[in-house]
């Protein structure tokens, strides 16, 4: 038996890292943040990353005070710790997202 999807904000309120987002089909930057997002979530598996279409889910990004694509925000436990707008180079984000992850 297969388990319901969760809620964007069930899945913001974890424990693990998330690593949202927030995009456009039409963006240019977006589209060069996608390979960038590929490459980090298979070097840092402790954070889970999102995508949310801001034309699709306004509210979400109306909510978070998404201005501009791409954002990038980084969420635990409901909290939003780190919020970046624009491409951001792989090693910076990678840099970024480690200093955040609890080590075990």
């Amino acid at each position: 038996m297969s388990q319901p999807k969760k809620s964007f904000n069930e899945i913001i309120q974890g424990e693990t890292p998330v690593l949202v987002d927030f995009h456009a089909d039409w963006c240019g930057p977006c589209k060069m943040m996608a390979p960038i997002l590929e490459q980090v979530s298979k070097e840092l598996q402790e954070i889970k990353i999102i995508k949310v279409d801001v034309d699709k889910n306004p509210q979400a990004a109306n909510a978070f005070r998404v201005q501009g694509v791409p954002t990038l925000i980084l969420f635990r436990k409901g909290e939003v710790l780190w919020r970046q707008s624009g491409v951001v180079p792989a090693h910076l984000l990678k840099t970024t997202l480690q200093s955040f992850v609890v080590k075990a």
